[in-house]
């Protein structure tokens, strides 16, 4: 391997690929970052198994076409901290195959190869798209969506740890959920040529989202292998891993009959929220919504014996239909009006048993808003 290459494009490429470095593996050959000269090309190859990202560079190939695998963190660190030169050599070392120097101005690297011949194969991108999405819609979608999800260690149910994506019908719906809460996005999508169901871990569309975030296009276009889905955008290809399990019937889930609607600025009980939260039970973190039929308000309160009670009133758009008394988690709560834009949405409540389902309401929805809809199981307190 001998080839030159511009910093910025190499730097540019180790940070895209970093996103998918196996670094907390039992197998140390996924901590590196395979280098594929090939022509005047050079492609960067990582994965973790649950992801991988492809990158393709333009270099000045001086030598045979060669592969080999680098341990990733260690260049990464050395990309960040480069010095001032506009170019990079990279070259095998003549007398020990197994080390590859890197130069950029003054500064010399030896950095020792790994077994390229351990290193996983990658899927290559499938010959047929199967759809077209903006880069802002997805992202907008993910944000909308992922935090309803849990994390890997939080549960052995897959299912709930993932994203499902459900192209179909001109558009993609997003759903996630935690079996508690539900949150589903439904996007337009630039274009769709094959319908299907996606379901991919919260965490391995959080990276995505941030390669996208770095490359200087609008749209991501859609692959589909068996068990993968890619997503190609300006020279770049991340692979995602699909979870093999049955999203949740989340049809069943969002209520169809909510006779109670109370309309809030967002905002205020944005903030009313964070504030008797303070003082929520640390089991449940439950805070009480109570309203009559007779004034426009709402009374938000919260007790524990070791912190304390708040109660504060908060203003409804008008007065509700019937009364109700209901309990939520407040992080719950916070977590969907944070990532809300609409100045005014609608809680809609049956019983103090039942779910109540959010979404943006009035003249001044917001656009980022559109399609948005989050289901939110109440707590059953003591007493």
């Amino acid at each position: 391997m001998d080839f030159v290459c511009m910093k910025d494009e190499l730097v540019f490429g180790v940070r895209l690929a970093s996103y998918a470095l196996g670094t907390r593996s039992s197998m140390p050959i996924l901590s590196g970052l395979k280098m594929e000269l090939s022509g005047q090309e050079l492609h960067l190859h990582a994965t973790d198994l649950e992801r991988a990202v492809h990158c393709v560079l333009k270099v000045e190939n001086k030598g045979e076409d060669e592969s080999v695998v680098l341990n990733g963190s260690i260049l990464s660190k050395i990309a960040s901290h480069l010095p001032e030169d506009e170019r990079i050599t990279m070259k095998t070392d003549e007398h020990d195959g197994a080390v590859v120097k890197l130069r950029c101005g003054e500064t010399l690297f030896d950095l020792p190869t790994l077994p390229v011949e351990d290193y996983p194969d990658i899927a290559p991108l499938p010959p047929t798209r199967i759809g077209t999405m903006q880069v802002d819609k997805f992202h907008r979608g993910l944000e909308q969506t992922a935090f309803a999800a849990l994390k890997m260690n939080e549960t052995t149910r897959l299912s709930l740890t993932g994203v499902n994506m459900i192209l179909g019908g001109g558009s993609t719906k997003m759903i996630a959920t935690n079996g508690y809460r539900l949150a589903v996005k439904t996007l337009p999508m630039e274009e769709i040529l094959e319908e299907g169901e996606f379901l991919i871990e919260a965490g391995v569309l959080s990276d995505l989202d941030r390669v996208l975030s770095q490359i200087n296009t609008n749209k991501v276009d859609l692959y589909r292998d068996d068990g993968q889905i890619f997503f190609q955008a300006g020279g770049v290809t991340f692979v995602a891993k699909t979870i093999a399990e049955e999203f949740p019937d989340f049809e069943r889930v969002v209520p169809k009959e909510n006779p109670i609607v109370l309309t809030f600025k967002r905002q205020a009980l944005l903030a009313s929220l964070q504030r008797i939260e303070i003082t929520a039970a640390e089991e449940s973190g439950a805070v009480t919504l109570r309203v009559t039929n007779e004034e426009s308000a709402v009374r938000i309160n919260s007790s524990s014996k070791e912190k304390g009670e708040a109660e504060e009133r908060v203003r409804l758009g008008k007065v509700p239909s019937d009364a109700i008394e209901i309990s939520f988690k407040a992080e719950y709560l916070i977590d969907v009006l944070k990532r809300m834009a609409s100045d005014d949405i609608a809680l809609w409540l049956a019983t103090s048993e039942k779910a109540g389902l959010i979404e943006p309401t009035g003249d001044g929805i917001s656009p980022q808003d559109e399609g948005f809809l989050y289901v939110c199981m109440p707590v059953r307190l003591a007493g």
